[in-house]
Parts: structure tokens; sequence; C-alpha cells
């Protein structure tokens, strides 16, 4: 990839795209979704909606795709070309640009997010393909997406989570931000079974915290030593910043901390916080 493309996809998606006049129009049928889209869900009632609109008005913004044999890959626009597709419409507006496997990721991320079509779950598989298929630090892909480094470690975190949690999210019925107060607990069956209250409550992220927190700490106080018991205010002042499960065991002059993590996201999101993060793996 360009070092110019590179820097546009922290400026939005419009910085890639050529100048109006390079819009052609191709066949509908030439084009094939590409394999590992962002979002996997689709919304069938706004997907209807974007048709009729189509119907109407035609396609106001140009697809990008990709030229392969026997057609055009997607890049970006899957939901304009499947609404052009519902809608009957022959031909669709689009940019065809020579693009790598990694900017064709890249963008299809980059769009999704700039349009809030991806739920959390997607973000966060996103994410970790780029990290993984093309060895991207977290530092690199945040700029690539243009988010904070923070915003794609929490993400990431999401995927330490239960299947049964991370589905709630995809669906809608957890937020990102109830999710990562379960993260703190380490049990999954506890994370199940505290997402399907908070969901059956309505709770708010700040009163998912505090079920987490007392549950924590209730456990604690079941399995630790008495003499141990004094550092549970400390403990938990020490999850408050962390955002994860603390132990402290020991006396007033000697002793350790624990410090939890429960996936690579998390260990260096942890060890960006206690200032050890940076290039590089051990």
């Amino acid at each position: 990839m360009s070092t110019s493309a590179r820097r546009g996809l922290g400026k939005g998606l419009g910085a890639l795209l050529p100048q109006e006049g390079l819009v052609q129009d191709i066949a509908v049928e030439q084009v094939r979704p590409a394999p590992g889209q962002p979002r996997q869900r689709v919304d069938e009632e706004g997907l209807a909606e974007l048709a009729q609109s189509v119907r109407a008005h035609g396609v106001l913004q140009p697809v990008l795709v990709r030229p392969v044999a026997g057609g055009y890959e997607l890049v970006a626009g899957e939901r304009r070309w499947r609404a052009a597709q519902l809608a009957g419409l022959k031909t669709i507006p689009a940019v065809v640009k020579e693009v790598d496997e990694a900017e064709r990721l890249e963008l299809a991320l980059v769009e999704n997010l700039q349009r809030e079509d991806l739920n959390p779950m997607e973000e966060a598989a996103g994410f970790r393909q780029l990290l993984e298929k093309f060895g991207y630090t977290q530092e690199q892909l945040a700029a690539r997406v243009g988010k904070s480094r923070s915003y794609v470690a929490n993400t990431l975190r999401l995927l330490a989570l239960a299947e049964e949690v991370q589905e709630m999210v995809r669906a809608g019925r957890l937020s990102a931000g109830h999710a990562r107060a379960l993260l703190a607990l380490p049990d999954r069956s506890a994370q199940v079974a505290t997402a399907e209250t908070l969901v059956q409550r309505g709770a708010s992220v700040r009163e998912a915290e505090e079920m987490v927190r007392r549950q924590l700490e209730g456990g604690a106080q079941e399995r630790r030593p008495k003499e141990d018991e004094k550092w549970a205010p400390w403990e938990d002042r020490l999850r408050r910043v962390l955002g994860t499960k603390v132990s402290i065991r020991g006396g007033e002059e000697r002793g350790r901390i624990e410090i939890q993590y429960y996936s690579r996201a998390d260990l260096e999101r942890l060890l960006e916080l206690l200032g050890a993060g940076g290039p590089g793996r051990p």
C-alpha cells in the first residue's frame, strides 16, 4: 500500500476516492462481495428502506471496487450494492481502484466505522483481522482507522468475553460498556449469568460495574485469608484504574499484587496503562 493511501485512511474514506470524473457505471451482476467483510449482520429493514430510496433517486454515492478475474470485487459500499440489486438496477456507479488485500480490508473497515454500520463485536473482529493477518501494532491500526489507541485496545478486549455474551452484544441486547464491565469476571459462566441479569433489569453501565464489583468482593471474601481482607479498598481502587480484577496478598512491608488479563490485547492494554507498553513482542 502506498504511503499516501495509508495517510488517507485516518482522514476518511473520501480522501482515497478519485475525482468524480473517474466514476463509471458497471453492471451490478459483475460485482461480487469480498470475503471477510467486517459487517456480518445485515439489517433487512434498513436495506429495504435504502432500496426504496435507490428506486426513487438512484445510487447517490459510488461504490468502490477492485478488478478481479471475471468482474469486480467490492471494497466499500456493500449496502448500496445490495440495495441496487433489490431495486432492480442493472448498473451501479463505481470507482475502480487497484488495491491490495490489506488496503481492501482497511477501506471496508473504515467505511463501516464512519457510517456506524458495525456492532462492537464486528469492529473487534475487523481489528483483530488486521492485527493478525498483516502484523500491525495497535498504534499503527489506530492511525489507519482514525481511532485512538485506547479505543482499539478496549474494543479488542471484547473478544475475551464468553461467546454467549459476545452474541448479546452482536444482537444489540448489551452495549460495549456493559460488556467491558463483565471482563473483570474471570469465570465465563458468571459473565453469562450477570449479562442476562443486566439485560433483564435494563441496568446502566454504572450499575453493571457495581454488580461486578460486588461479585468480585464477595468471592474474594469467601476465598482469601482474613488478614488479606484489609486490602479490599485498595484492590477496588486498582480495579477501577486498570479495568480488571486485582488481588493484593501479603503484609504491610512485603507482598505481591496480582493483575488479571484475559487476552493478548488485554495484556497490551494493561502494559500501556502501566507505562510498560511499546512495540515488539516477547
